[in-house]
């Protein structure tokens, strides 16, 4: 429930207190001072609190975008405020000083050290005339401009990929409409999204030329509802923690059922079968490796702002500016990188038209070309930014470390013996050792538990100082790829049936935990707590265990050895990681609708 204070003499012809009740609003008409003092004060603490100027002349979308965006504890257009349960106690001690003057109010809160959220209006009117001249002109500004179309452009993410703008993008945004007005949620569309994303990871799975055709029909589909949610949460601004969450992390099961849906299709299909499940799980472990290296860069960059650095201080980070400048390379730059518009319609048209070995086989090169884009452009900006590493980033790097309790005995063990340790190389060398002798010993053999235990040695140090050096933020994507690798070599070593599958549930069931690590970063939640973390071993602890496994029992055992890890390990973080998240929707967590970059 939200109440909506108007102040000040009611204006003949004004629908002002229409527009409140529209947006969910309970009026309250305080004439005077005295009045919306009282009234404020017989408003529940626990509910919105609105003061609007009685001669406010203005959009409903300004409105609602000034006074109902539940991310901001509180928010200000001219002549309207808002304030969330966290700001009512510094809004009452504001109107105590200043009286009910919107304007003054909020400029008052900002004094006090609350921050006031200003949405940007654009063409949109919000105003409070001084004198009937003004108001005719308010109003014939108002009547000139369609908030409606306005809506429905913003709507749309500000920074998307070519194929998702001008192919879905277009008609999303009506969808998007038609769900607001008949009360459906971005959850509810979040969900549709996956559940068919499912059927058609379903239809591939059959393995027929009809099923493939389905499926790249649905995948497309599920696409289109997966935009809609977005778009959905920003014309109606229903944000919430929760949604945040259940878009990101459907995105990826989305994705990567989908991919085993295909391993199924393909040895399902007529005329013998064909198994790519060592492709669908190195396209799974080559996609969330460039995720992780996305989510290492942003978090050890985050700092910039703080330290007042603008991005143009870096000569890449410059030369990326002016290459932006030109319209063309903005496109070409952002299809490149092959985000989740232009990779689905990848997935979906080679499922359509050839076999999925062609399609993993396109979307290895496409990511790994992407990937090679990437990483190279954010190594040449950490070389040259002239920056300082904060113990915030620090700690999120950390974080995204995954270290189990092997690497941080060993790191606080070897502490002082790491002090010209470079982080990045230490971790790569351990991580290249163990892959390499995986790969090249044979299944059974010893060597990779050697391997292994260099490579909780040399985790150890990798994380035994604060990583802060400039590219330290490849600590985390190297240990994604040391884990994620040896799982996937060990299970092609074994070459029984059954085994690729079980490391593919394995890598999903860790790699659930990984993205689950940094939704609650970027949602300020913290990081997973260490119990959750000691609990499943850590990326070293894990790493030693598969080795371990390998050697000791046969390839038939070794399978369902890798079947009980990863499903004890997925039940283990899902109830967790579910039990925090439900949590914090109950107890009113901030409400956050990330951006970002195209996933």
């Amino acid at each position: 429930m939200s109440t909506a204070i108007v102040t000040g003499s009611p204006v003949p012809g004004s629908s002002l207190e229409e527009d409140l009740r529209a947006l969910g609003f309970d009026v309250r008409l305080a004439p005077d001072t005295a009045d919306a003092e009282a009234a404020l004060g017989g408003v529940p603490g626990e509910q919105r609190v609105a003061v609007v100027d009685a001669g406010f002349v203005g959009h409903v979308h300004a409105l609602r975008l000034g006074l109902t965006d539940p991310r901001f504890p509180a928010s200000a257009i001219p002549g309207a405020l808002t304030a969330q349960p966290a700001a009512r106690q510094a809004l009452t001690r504001a109107v105590a000083r200043t009286g009910v003057d919107p304007d003054v109010v909020a400029k008052s809160l900002e004094a006090d050290g609350t921050d006031v959220h200003r949405p940007e209006l654009g063409e949109l009117v919000a105003a409070v005339p001084a004198d009937p001249q003004a108001r005719n002109e308010a109003r014939q500004a108002l009547a000139s401009v369609d908030d409606e179309a306005i809506r429905l452009r913003t709507a749309v993410k500000a920074r998307d990929g070519f194929f998702t703008t001008y192919c879905i993008s277009p008609y999303s945004r009506y969808i998007a409409r038609w769900c607001a007005r008949r009360g459906l949620t971005p959850n509810q569309v979040t969900t549709a999204s996956l559940l068919v994303a499912l059927i058609a990871a379903g239809c591939a799975a059959t393995g027929t030329r009809t099923g493939f055709v389905a499926a790249g029909v649905l995948l497309l589909a599920s696409f289109v509802l997966d935009c809609t949610d977005g778009q959905l949460a920003r014309y109606s601004l229903q944000y919430s923690t929760m949604g945040a969450w259940l878009d990101a992390t459907f995105d990826r099961a989305k994705e990567y059922a989908y991919y085993a849906g295909l391993a199924l299709g393909a040895a399902n299909a007529s005329g013998g079968g064909d198994d790519v499940w060592a492709l669908a799980l190195g396209a799974m472990v080559l996609q969330i490796g460039r995720h992780v290296i996305d989510f290492s860069f942003n978090e050890a960059n985050h700092d910039a702002e703080a330290l007042g650095e603008l991005a143009g201080a870096s000569p890449t980070a410059s030369l990326s500016g002016k290459l932006d400048s030109v319209g063309w390379t903005v496109w070409a730059r952002r299809m490149v990188v092959l985000p989740i518009g232009e990779r689905w319609a990848l997935i979906a048209l080679f499922t359509a038209l050839t076999t999925p070995r062609i399609t993993f086989y396109m979307l290895l090169i496409g990511c790994a070309l992407a990937a090679c884009y990437t990483t190279a452009g954010r190594v040449l900006r950490s070389l040259t930014r002239r920056a300082r590493r904060t113990d915030r980033a620090a700690e999120a790097l950390a974080d995204l470390s995954d270290s189990g309790p092997i690497a941080e005995v060993l790191g606080k063990t070897l502490k002082a013996k790491a002090t010209l340790v470079v982080a990045p190389v230490v971790a790569a060398v351990g991580a290249a050792a163990v892959v390499a002798v995986s790969a090249l010993t044979d299944f059974g053999s010893a060597w990779p538990i050697v391997a292994a235990a260099v490579y909780c040695v040399t985790s150890g140090l990798a994380v035994a100082r604060p990583l802060k050096g400039a590219l330290d933020w490849l600590v985390p994507p190297i240990f994604r790829a040391g884990e994620y690798l040896t799982i996937l070599i060990l299970a092609a070593r074994a070459d029984v049936q059954g085994a690729l599958p079980a490391a593919f549930g394995l890598v999903a069931a860790v790699a659930y935990h990984h993205y689950d690590t940094v939704y609650r970063i970027r949602g300020n939640a913290g990081a997973p707590p260490h119990w959750l973390v000691r609990a499943i071993g850590g990326h070293e602890g894990r790493t030693l265990v598969v080795t371990v496994l390998a050697a000791l029992f046969t390839p038939t055992d070794f399978a369902i050895a890798l079947t009980v890890l990863a499903v004890a390990v997925a039940l283990v973080v899902l109830a967790e990681s579910i039990r925090f998240w439900v949590a914090s929707a109950q107890r009113g967590a901030p409400a956050v609708h990330d951006e970002g970059e195209p996933a």
